[in-house]
This record gives structure tokens, sequence and C-alpha cells, in this order.
């Protein structure tokens, strides 16, 4: 397997690579990690003329925490950094939780944040935890920069709000407010493989001990990252308990999903995992946030 001919540009620069990509424009495709892209070029699904390889700009990976407590990660930034960083530890835990789940060592060794973001497989973790998370996108182009929300950014299959232009540059995670919980889990057949069905949760306690505010997103139900609306509404307002989480789990699975069936899954086999994910996750961010079910 062999992909078609391309053109090879390496830049130095984020500006160079604007410059590049604006004069191009459909027929360049940027080269972050090139753990999907470059399979996909080999099954010749995807054939750019031009690839613009970002590797050789250094300004694309970092960690740091800004002035209000939020986290910045530049879209280089490799998997395994993240991973293993201090901040992502203690500022951005559901992303720390999540990284160990993505694939194997080897491709988080080469795989980036920003790549899988904007691959948006529906099956890939970071797009539902930026979702999860309410995190927001930097896009930038030569007309200048833009930021979009997560919740915005993945709009169907494989399929982002990037334009044809643009590069996501950068990914920001607000601060966690206090009283909060979050957890992740998935089920996949076998380590590494992509996950059948995967839940991100996050929940805010107010003073009363009520749900201020929850998110629980699936992954691998749909086209793009799946947020459990009805399932949500059901736990804002209210005091947790076992029984009320057991209702927003079923809910969640029942009603805020629309799965297919495929090789590795039935339609009813992937809501009951979504059913089981969901009770898991939201249980155990709700006892993280300090909640007592």
């Amino acid at each position: 397997m062999k992909p078609a001919p391309f053109q090879y540009s390496a830049p130095k620069s984020l500006r160079e690579a604007l410059s590049i990509l604006a004069e191009h424009g459909y027929d360049a495709k940027p080269l972050a990690g090139g753990q999907s892209l470059i399979p996909t070029m080999n099954f010749r699904l995807a054939q750019p003329g031009l690839l613009v390889d970002l590797n050789n700009i250094p300004d694309l990976s970092y960690v740091r925490l800004g002035s209000d407590g939020s986290l910045h990660i530049g879209a280089m930034t490799r998997h395994s950094t993240v991973e293993r960083d201090p901040l992502v530890a203690q500022y951005a835990p559901l992303l720390h939780e999540t990284m160990p789940h993505i694939s194997h060592r080897q491709i988080r060794n080469r795989g980036t944040i920003g790549g899988s973001l904007a691959h948006a497989d529906p099956a890939a973790e970071l797009p539902a935890v930026a979702v999860a998370l309410d995190a927001k996108m930097r896009l930038v182009s030569q007309k200048g920069e833009r930021w979009v929300a997560a919740s915005d950014f993945f709009v169907g299959l494989f399929a982002t709000d990037l334009a044809v232009g643009e590069l996501l540059v950068e990914v920001v995670i607000p601060p966690a407010p206090p009283h909060s919980g979050c957890a992740f889990e998935e089920v996949a057949r076998r380590p590494g493989d992509y996950a059948m069905v995967g839940a991100a949760a996050v929940i805010v306690l107010n003073a009363a001990g009520q749900c201020d505010r929850a998110q629980l997103v699936f992954l691998s139900v749909g086209e793009y990252p799946t947020p459990a609306g009805q399932a949500v509404a059901l736990l804002e307002g209210r005091r947790p308990t076992a029984e009320l989480v057991a209702q927003a789990a079923e809910t969640a699975a029942s009603r805020d999903i629309d799965p297919v069936a495929d090789i590795h899954a039935s339609v009813a086999y992937r809501r009951h995992l979504a059913k089981v994910l969901a009770q898991r996750t939201l249980t155990r961010a709700f006892e993280r946030a300090g909640a007592t079910l």
C-alpha cells in the first residue's frame, strides 16, 4: 500500500505554514503526528497534493497555565507529553485520566493533541473529552484568528469547523470550579483498539450539595461527540442519589444516543455499554466532587 504522489513542504514557522496553506488551498493538508493521516493516504482514502509538515515549528508544542487558571496546550504537543505533564494532572484531571486509553504508547509518542482533534474521528477519545471540558479551540489563518467552542468545532463525520487555510494551533481548557469531579471510561475489544463506546463525565456541585452543572459526552455512538442532554437535565438542580444516576444513565442510553451497528457491536449492545459507562462515570464524578450516593 503506497500513497498517491504528493509534494512535501516543511515550514519553519507558523507564518510560513499559513502562507503555504493559503496558496495551495484544498490541495494542501497539514501533517502533525501522521498517525491517522498517513494510513489513510496509504489506503488512498486521502490524496492531498501537498503535505505541509508542522513538526519543525516548535512554538506549537507546549503546556502552560494561564493567568486565570486555564490550561493552554499547543496543537503539536504529543499525546505522551500531555499524558505525563504535571500541569495536566493537576488542572485537567479528566484529560490526564483519558490519555492512557488512546491507542498504544508508540502511537502516543508521535500523535498530537491538535492532530487528533482536527481529524475528528467519532471513535477517538479527545474530541469527547474536549466537549465535556468546555474547551476552546484557537484557529489561525492568514486572515487572522478566531475562537471556537469544542461543542461547535465538531460538525460531522471526520468534519470540523476548520476553514480552508486555517490551522488549529491551541486548545484551552477552563479552570475547574470548586466541588467538581470528573471521570472517563471506555470499552474496547482489546487494549489500544478503538472503543466500542466511551463516556466522559463532569460534575459540579453547589454549596447545598445539589448538582449545579453536569456534562456527559459519549464517543463512538454517532458521527461526532454526543452529549447526553436529556440525561444531564435530569441531574441538574437535584441532590444526587444512586437512583437518580441510574435513571440518568438509562435516559442517556435510550434517548440521547442513536448508535449504529457494525462488525464490532450491535445497536443493542452499544446502548447497553452506554448505560453501564454512564452510570460508572457519573457515579465516580459525583463522588470525586464530594457527593455521597
